[in-house]
């Protein structure tokens, strides 16, 4: 607050030096309207600062959050697509199984056969590569999870409840079941 010049001799009562100090000029009034307007606005700058951080934060945390979801999509889309092709070979993988199972002791000796059994081999060692295992069945509780039951057995070695043939092995893609092994079912 600017001071009014004032001369001593038009000071004469104490009352008159009180109001000398204390009124204020008209340049002192648009001094502080102009404070007041400054401090206004830099309130305002302030809580528009304070909401694009906030904003600017959200914005971030939202797309962390879509870099995360699309990864995850990504993996699982991977996973699904390996089910597929994987689904897809195991009935080629059944039919080397069966034709081994039923070569002639004759044949078994030649070398075209030895090429067979390596087909076969490099077939399991891919599904090996990808994480695929067969399901464990013969002996085990049935598991609806994990075996399709084709039929009952009666008089069987096994407790009522276990697994006693194998009719077509099961794989798991990881804990994913691509294929539920069909099974005979002790009765």
């Amino acid at each position: 607050m600017r001071e009014k010049i004032v001369s001593d001799e038009e000071l004469t009562t104490p009352q008159q030096v009180a109001t000398a100090v204390a009124e204020p000029t008209a340049d002192d009034e648009s001094n502080l309207t102009a404070e007041a307007q400054l401090a206004a606005e830099l309130a305002a700058a302030r809580e528009e600062a304070a909401k694009n951080l906030d904003g600017w934060l959200r914005a971030q945390a939202e797309f962390a959050n879509a870099r995360k979801r699309f990864e995850k999509q990504r993996a699982e889309a991977y996973q699904n697509a390996t089910a597929d092709v994987i689904t897809n070979l195991l009935p080629i993988l059944d039919d080397f199984e069966r034709a081994i199972a039923t070569v002639p002791p004759a044949t078994s000796s030649d070398p075209w056969f030895e090429g067979i059994l390596l087909v076969q081999r490099k077939l399991n060692n891919l599904l090996e590569t990808f994480k695929v295992t067969p399901i464990t069945a013969v002996g085990q509780p049935f598991d609806p999870t994990l075996h399709e039951a084709i039929m009952p057995e009666e008089g069987s070695e096994y407790a009522s409840g276990t697994v006693t043939r194998e009719v077509q092995k099961g794989y798991r893609l990881g804990d994913r079941i691509i294929r539920p092994a069909l099974v005979y079912v002790a009765a």
